[in-house]
């Protein structure tokens, strides 16, 4: 399985901007979707933004407008650029990869360690 390495997180006053970058250990070329998840302490881990081989993408109804997800097949890295953060946007965000669409569907993908993002004043 490819190895996913996230980072960028950190901590970022309300309204500001973050870039999260999720570096494979492998080409993810043909890989069918990378995905940014969250999970906030006591919360399941959510789906933020996906976007596929195919360059369509797909973002949680709460941050459609301020985060956008972006794959460098070249660089084999996927991104997510916050802006606009929110407090309620504070969490640990992961970076998933599926190998295929039935795989997507049961959740079974390559998954990061996870990189802090926390919005506070």
């Amino acid at each position: 399985q490819v190895q996913l390495v996230e980072s960028g997180g950190g901590l970022v006053h309300p309204g500001g901007s973050l870039r999260l970058s999720c570096a494979a250990s492998a080409s993810i070329f043909s890989i069918y979707a990378m995905g940014w998840y969250r999970q906030a302490p006591g919360n399941k881990r959510d789906l933020v933004a996906l976007i596929t081989n195919g360059g369509s993408t797909n973002y949680a109804d709460s941050v459609k407008g301020r985060f956008t997800i972006s794959r460098d097949n070249d660089k084999n890295t996927v991104y997510l650029l916050m802006n606009s953060l929110k407090p309620e946007d504070t969490a640990v965000y992961y970076c998933g990869g599926f190998r295929d669409l039935p795989d997507y569907l049961r959740g079974l993908g390559s998954w990061g360690q996870g990189t802090q993002v926390t919005v506070s004043s």
